[in-house]
C-alpha cells in the first residue's frame, strides 16, 4: 500500500492546519515553517480523512513568483511520491498539479504575480502564500468568486514586508495585509467564528537552528529583526524623523498655485536594482508641497524619459539629481533624452541624516504637505531609521524640497531656466 510521507507539524502550525474558519490569515517570520505548514494542510485537505468525516477538497495554491511556489510544490510532491508512481493519483510536472483521475480532487500550484492570470479555475481551498507582495484584486476581484461552487474556504500566509521587497510588491496598498491581519483579529475577538488570525516567529519553528538564528540576527538592523524574524507588523518605526500622523496632519488634496516646481531624481545605474526615487515637488512661501511620486525601476535610459516626462508634465523649473550615483553620466542620459531641460547635479558631502533632518524639521512645523497619498514614499518616510541606507524615494523628496525650501542658494531676480545646467552643488 503505498505511503503518504508528511513532515509532522510544529504546534504553531497545527493550530492554523486544524482551525475550522472560513478565513484564515496567518503572520509569521521567514523560515518560521509556514509554508510547509500549509503544504501539509494542502495534501491533507486534498486526501481528506473519512475515519474523521474530513472531505476530500480541491486545493489550489498561489504565491507570486515560480520561485516561491517550488519550496510548497517540493514538499507536495515528496509527500504523495508513492501513490504518484503507483499510478494512484496523476501528476503534470509542467502544470504543478497532481489529482485524483476521474475527480475533481486535485492540488494545483501556480503563481499569482499577475491577478487575472488566477482566472479559469476554482477551488474548496485557495491559498495564497507572500501575500504581501501580490495585489489586492488576487482575493477581491478574481479569487473570492473561485470558492462559488463549493462555499470554499481562503487561507492568506505572509511576512510583513521589509522596504526591500515592499518595492518588488504588486500591492497598491503595502499595507493591505497588515490591515486584513488586524481585521480579522477584531473579528475573532468580537465572537466571529468566520475569521482566525494565526501569529508566531521565526524562532517557534523549533527545527531552526538556534545557533544560525542568533548569527544572523546580528546582521540585520532592529526593524528587520522585527518585521521578518518576529513577524511584527510595523507601521511605524521607532526613532523615524517623520510619523504618520505628521503627514496626515497635513496632507492636502490640492495645492496651491506654486511659486516653483522641481523633479528632484535618485538615480539607480542598473535596470535590474534598486528603482530611481523621481518625485515631484513644489513651493508655495516657505511652504513645500510633494505633487507625485514617479519612481520607476529600469535601466537608466528608462528611468531618465520618465523624469523628463515629469518635467514637461508637471511644468517644472528644474531637475535635480543626485551625482554620488553615475556622476556626469546622470546629467548625460537625461540630456540623452531632451537636451533643453536644465539638470542641476547635487552631491552628498554629509550624511543622509543630516539632509534629511531639516526637511522633517520642516514637516513638524507644517511647512510640507503631501498632495494625495503616496504609500510607498510614505512607508520609507516612517520606517526609515537613521544609520539604514535610505530608500530611493525618501532620498529623491529630500533632494527636492532641500532645493526648495532648505537650500541657501536663492534664484532672486533669475529665470531658472535660463540658468542652464547646475553641477556640483555639494548639499
Amino acid at each position: 500500500m503505498p505511503t503518504i510521507h508528511l513532515p509532522g507539524p510544529h504546534k504553531k502550525q497545527k493550530e492554523f492546519i486544524s482551525h475550522p474558519a472560513k478565513r484564515k490569515i496567518v503572520r509569521a517570520g521567514r523560515r518560521s515553517g509556514k509554508t510547509v505548514g500549509i503544504s501539509i494542510a494542502a495534501v491533507e485537505w486534498f486526501l481528506g480523512n473519512p475515519a474523521l468525516k474530513i472531505p476530500q477538497h480541491r486545493v489550489l495554491y498561489t504565491a507570486p513568483t515560480m520561485e516561491q511556489v517550488g519550496r510548497f510544490w517540493t514538499v507536495v510532491t515528496r509527500a504523495l511520491d508513492e501513490p504518484v508512481k503507483a499510478s494512484l493519483m496523476r501528476k503534470n510536472e509542467a502544470e504543478h498539479f497532481i489529482e485524483l483521475p476521474g475527480t475533481d480532487y486535485r492540488i494545483k500550484a501556480k503563481t499569482a504575480w499577475n491577478a487575472d492570470s488566477m482566472r479559469g479555475d476554482y477551488a474548496d481551498k485557495l491559498i495564497f502564500d507572500e501575500w504581501q507582495l501580490m495585489n489586492e484584486d488576487a482575493w477581491g476581484t478574481v479569487g473570492a468568486p473561485m470558492l462559488l461552487d463549493n462555499n470554499g474556504d481562503a487561507i492568506f500566509i505572509y511576512t510583513p514586508p521589509s522596504l526591500r521587497s515592499r518595492s518588488a510588491s504588486k500591492a497598491d496598498n503595502p499595507q493591505h495585509a497588515a490591515q486584513m491581519f488586524k481585521k480579522a483579529m477584531e473579528l475573532q475577538n468580537g465572537g466571529s467564528a468566520r475569521w482566525a488570525a494565526f501569529h508566531f516567529t521565526s524562532r517557534d519553528n523549533p527545527y531552526l537552528s538556534r545557533e544560525a538564528l542568533e548569527e544572523i540576527t546580528q546582521d540585520m538592523t532592529s526593524l528587520a529583526y522585527r518585521m521578518e524574524i518576529l513577524a511584527e507588523d510595523v507601521n511605524e518605526a521607532p526613532g523615524a524623523l517623520w510619523t504618520r500622523k505628521m503627514i496626515d496632519d497635513f496632507r492636502v488634496l490640492s495645492a496651491p498655485e506654486l511659486d516653483r516646481i522641481v523633479v528632484a531624481v535618485d538615480p539607480s545605474t542598473t535596470g535590474t536594482g534598486d528603482e530611481a526615487g523621481i518625485i515631484v515637488c513644489g513651493k508655495r512661501g516657505q511652504e513645500g508641497y510633494i505633487l507625485a511620486d514617479k519612481s520607476i525601476q529600469g535601466s537608466p535610459l528608462v528611468w531618465a524619459k520618465e523624469v523628463v516626462k515629469a518635467y514637461h508634465n508637471y511644468q517644472a523649473d528644474l531637475i535635480v539629481a543626485e551625482k554620488n550615483q553615475g556622476g556626469e553620466m546622470v546629467e548625460l542620459t537625461i540630456h540623452q533624452v531632451d537636451k533643453s531641460v536644465p539638470v542641476k547635479l547635487v552631491h552628498a558631502s554629509r550624511g543622509k541624516q543630516a539632509r534629511a533632518e531639516p526637511v522633517s524639521a520642516k514637516a513638524e512645523k507644517r511647512l510640507i504637505h503631501h498632495v494625495g497619498n503616496f504609500p510607498e514614499l510614505e512607508d520609507e518616510q516612517c520606517l526609515w531609521i537613521p544609520g539604514d541606507p535610505s530608500p530611493n524615494r525618501l532620498d529623491a523628496m529630500v533632494w527636492g524640497m532641500t532645493e526648495l525650501i532648505i537650500s541657501e542658494l536663492i534664484y532672486s531676480g533669475f529665470d531658472v531656466g535660463s540658468l542652464g545646467n547646475l553641477s556640483g552643488v555639494a548639499v
